[in-house]
């Protein structure tokens, strides 16, 4: 049996960030294992989403609050010209 998921089934949350703070964010949400997936969308202009199940979405936001606080991001939108394609190859 092949189980999909709609896009729908995430949270999307976009972070801007200093480019050095990109693996730092990665490692912090890794360690909160199965909470989310962090993608880069841009390296050079340090933007992430941070893929959220909606039963975790909660707990995410605090770490994102926890982080901002650190000054390490700051919750964004969409970066401008993202065409919603969070796993396409990198430019």
């Amino acid at each position: 049996m092949v189980v999909t998921r709609r896009v729908t089934d995430v949270v999307p949350i976009y972070l801007a960030l200093p480019p050095r703070e990109i693996a730092y964010v990665k490692f912090v949400f890794e360690s909160y294992e199965g909470v989310a997936v962090v993608r880069t969308l841009d390296r050079h202009a340090a933007h992430l989403v941070v893929l959220v199940a909606p039963d975790f979405e909660a707990d995410a936001r605090a770490v994102v609050r926890s982080l901002a606080g650190e000054g390490a991001c700051a919750e964004t939108g969409p970066p401008a010209g993202f065409d919603g394609d969070w796993l396409g190859p990198e430019d």
